[in-house]
């Protein structure tokens, strides 16, 4: 059995607009919407799939859009960051002439562990970054979306490290190198890089020590949780082993449908998942027409005309649609 965790699978933030993180992240970042679906803690919610051009794990970036939640504030105690993968140094450079004609806020260029990184906001002020590939070594990359507005050099193409900023430093390094088999590799300040598996940006967590900051506040333009790959169900019925083991509160095993999933407090406020690669978001839709009608998993589909009926109706029939560059 092939127990380890092989890296970041998805993170998941919390939008005020479905239809506008939609067009933000289709029209504007050039990543497709491979499932359209809802939470299926909560039926009234879309929940929003963004990846690769096949969906892969490792790739995506979820949304939930809560009806009535307010806006989440920052500060310490969060999921704080979320990262994208481009292939080189160069496409940094055109991200930031496209954020400029988009009108949307971004930093400089800079780097960090031996990386070059830009980051950006969306409409809601959630916080990401673009990390370039140009030395990394890991984890390999997602497929650039082929519909995309972007020209395939400069796509991006996966998840990169996620942000997590706490003011109890010692027990996070705690939970990601003891339970987890994270390890620390490098740090700059308050800044802490953590890998896990084959290493790189699409498996690595930067945790920022901050105690001079309140806790944030959770709503839309936050992250929800942070979700880690295993390989299959019997890896993550090892992983739900461990955890009850050392009594972090846990979900137990979750039924997806496009994965299997546990999720766990990893700390106050910092909620993690474990997640198994497969079966994938085509499993229920073929590739040619993903994203265009509301999906549901066999147990939630008689239950679609009260669905329907609960969440506003959201258009995303042009989901496979080429966005001209």
């Amino acid at each position: 059995m092939d127990s380890n965790i092989h890296g970041i699978h998805h993170v998941t933030a919390m939008t005020s607009s479905a239809e506008k993180i939609y067009r933000f992240f289709t029209d504007t970042l050039g990543l497709r919407l491979i499932k359209k679906t809802v939470n299926q803690d909560d039926i009234q919610t879309y929940h929003l799939f963004f990846a690769d051009d096949l969906g892969s794990a490792g790739t995506d970036m979820t949304f939930f859009d809560f009806p009535g939640l307010p806006q989440g504030s920052k500060g310490t105690n969060s999921i704080s960051r979320t990262s994208f993968r481009v292939k080189h140094d160069d496409s940094l450079v055109y991200w930031t002439d496209r954020f400029n004609e988009h009108q949307i806020n971004h930093g400089e260029i800079k780097e960090r562990f031996g990386k070059k990184y830009l980051e950006f906001e969306d409409f809601d002020k959630q916080q990401y970054q673009l990390i370039s590939d140009e030395h990394n070594h890991g984890v390999a990359a997602g497929e650039p979306w082929k519909n995309a507005n972007v020209p395939a050099e400069h796509a991006l193409i996966g998840l990169g490290p996620v942000f997590v900023t706490v003011a109890n430093f010692e027990h996070m390094q705690r939970v990601l190198v003891e339970v987890l088999n994270f390890k620390l590799v490098d740090a700059q300040g308050s800044f802490h890089l953590f890998e896990v598996g084959d290493g790189g940006n699409g498996a690595s967590i930067i945790v920022e020590h901050r105690e001079d900051l309140p806790d944030a506040q959770e709503g839309f333009g936050n992250v929800h949780h942070l979700a880690l790959r295993v390989t299959d169900q019997e890896a993550l019925r090892f992983w739900i082993d461990k955890i009850n083991r050392l009594q972090f509160p846990n979900s137990g095993f979750v039924e997806r449908f496009y994965f299997k999933s546990d999720y766990f407090r990893a700390a106050p406020h910092i909620l993690f998942e474990l997640a198994t690669d497969g079966p994938g978001f085509l499993e229920d839709e073929t590739y040619e027409a993903a994203g265009e009608k509301l999906s549901l998993p066999p147990f939630l589909e008689g239950k679609r005309k009260e669905i329907e009926a609960f969440v506003r109706p959201f258009d995303t029939s042009d989901a496979n649609k080429s966005r001209s560059h």
